[in-house]
């Protein structure tokens, strides 16, 4: 019989989540090389999902995502330097070679964020919801913008 899984507003997973919190960031694997410049793809990832649902197999694939989005941004940076359009030894101009494999590795990051789970649907639901979290959110910035001229209510300084 498998173990009951604890509901996610229970006090027992409240202190689950705070354990996770304390514990630090999530490492990568021994196995995993994470190149300079991929860590913070690694922490967006791995921040996508609670600390205790990543298995192992899990973590190396998120490892190969992150390699691949910091690919991904390097590549475009080349492109804006370059241009779409680049001549080649013949001197016609083509199409950047680059461009077919930001295409390659930006279908390869679709397909590693549906496998893992991270993508947008997985982590912030229907498409359909966002348009009320939206709507909420703005209202509540509404309130706090028609409160800005109470003292008594601290707010943050930017």
């Amino acid at each position: 019989m498998a173990a009951k899984r604890s509901r996610s507003d229970s006090s027992s997973s409240a202190v689950t989540a705070m354990q996770a919190a304390a514990s630090g960031p999530i490492k990568p694997p021994a196995s995993v090389h994470l190149r300079d410049g991929d860590q913070p793809y690694w922490d967006a990832i791995v921040r996508a999902r609670a600390k205790d649902s990543w298995t192992e197999s899990d973590l190396i694939l998120a490892g190969n995502l992150a390699r691949c989005l910091a690919t991904i941004e390097k590549l475009q940076r080349e492109i804006d330097v370059e241009g779409d359009i680049i001549t080649n030894d013949r001197g016609t101009p083509v199409i950047n070679p680059r461009h077919t494999l930001l295409e390659t590795l930006s279908r390869r990051a679709v397909s590693l964020s549906r496998s893992l789970q991270v993508h947008a649907h997985a982590t912030q639901g229907e498409s359909r919801d966002q348009g009320k979290k939206a709507t909420k959110q703005r209202q509540a910035e509404k309130v706090i913008e028609e409160q800005d001229d109470d003292d008594l209510i601290p707010r943050a300084v930017h």
